[in-house]
Parts: C-alpha cells; sequence; structure tokens
C-alpha cells in the first residue's frame, strides 16, 4: 500500500511558477507508474501528467506540454510537478496518483491517490 501526500499548492499571479511535491510512504515508490491529475470547479478530473516507474518516459496533457514538468526522485519518494508560465485555467485541485501497472492518461489505471493541494492562479 502506498500513501500520497500532495503539497506545494497556492495562490499565484498569472505568469508565476510553482512547484508542487508528492511524498510516497512505503519502499516501494519505484516501482510505480506515477500521475498527476487536476479537477477545475465545476468540472470532472482530468489528466495533466504522467511518468513511468523508471523516469525515462513522460507524457502530458496538451494544455500543459511545454509549461509543466513531471519528475521524481526515488530516494526521495517523491513526485514533483514543475508548473511554470501559470495560467488562471491551471487554476485546480491537483492530485498526484500511483500505478502498479503502466499508469499513462486513465484515471482506473491508477491504484492510489493523494488528497489533493489547491492551486489558484489569479489573473
Amino acid at each position: 500500500q502506498v500513501q500520497l501526500v500532495e503539497s506545494g499548492g497556492g495562490l499565484v499571479q498569472a505568469g508565476d511558477s510553482l512547484r508542487l511535491s508528492c511524498a510516497a510512504s512505503g519502499r516501494t515508490f519505484s516501482s510505480y507508474a506515477m500521475g498527476w491529475f487536476r479537477q477545475a470547479p465545476g468540472k470532472e478530473r482530468e489528466f495533466v501528467a504522467t511518468i513511468n516507474w523508471t523516469g525515462s518516459s513522460t507524457d502530458y496533457a496538451d494544455s500543459v506540454k511545454g509549461r509543466f514538468t513531471i519528475s521524481r526522485d526515488d530516494a526521495k519518494n517523491t513526485l514533483y510537478l514543475q508548473m511554470n508560465s501559470l495560467k488562471p485555467e491551471d487554476t485546480a485541485v491537483y492530485y498526484c496518483a500511483a500505478s502498479h501497472t503502466l499508469g499513462l492518461r486513465r484515471e482506473p489505471n491508477y491504484d492510489y491517490w493523494g488528497q489533493g493541494t489547491q492551486v489558484t492562479v489569479s489573473s
């Protein structure tokens, strides 16, 4: 079992940067594919980014490609999301998730979820 705790959210202005962290419990973090998802008010949760268990492969939603970077530090059991050039439409609760399998973009592929961290971008 893996427990995930996100941090790093906050209120920023458009154009600013934030780095989200997701701390994972357990000694098997390196064996999980990991992902970031977000849910804006009144909308369904959507895929943001994913990274495979080795860190050698990443994928991004078109809306964040070129602005966000997902990474992992297995020595620290931590997943990151570096968010640059933030826009008001990036405002959402951001969730990290862990997958026993490939992860990829599909929510059902993920087995464990964090509680989320709020990111608010003002214009």
